[in-house]
């Protein structure tokens, strides 16, 4: 059984940083291209960054320079450091797994930024 679990989730100040986790099982992470999404209120899901089992991250237009993806494949997890967070960073984010059609998410977790 599939499982992508995502904490780190929370209420942050703008300017604020938190570091969201993905933790997945049952797949064969290291071979799996991971990404986290997110979905504000009244909008569309988005890709946030992403990191392919090999090539290079990608991120955002509006997360360069303040979000960072990284993922450790012998603890099967993947990370998402949110620095310099503004308002409109908040959203649901999910965590994703893609190999081939396979995909997997997270339930994931709320980040809300206000003051």
């Amino acid at each position: 059984q599939v499982q992508l679990v995502e904490s780190g989730g929370g209420l942050v100040q703008p300017g604020g940083s938190l570091r969201l986790s993905c933790a997945a099982s049952g797949i064969a992470f290291r071979l799996y291209d991971m990404g986290w999404y997110r979905q504000a209120p009244g909008k569309q899901r988005e890709l946030v960054a992403a990191t392919p089992s090999g090539g290079s991250t990608r991120y955002a237009d509006s997360v360069k320079g303040r979000f960072t993806i990284s993922r450790d494949n012998a603890k099967n997890t993947v990370y998402l450091q949110m620095n310099s967070l503004k308002t409109e960073d908040t959203a649901v984010y999910s965590c994703n797994s893609g190999l081939g059609i396979k995909t997997y998410w997270g339930q994931g977790t709320q980040v809300t930024v206000s003051s």
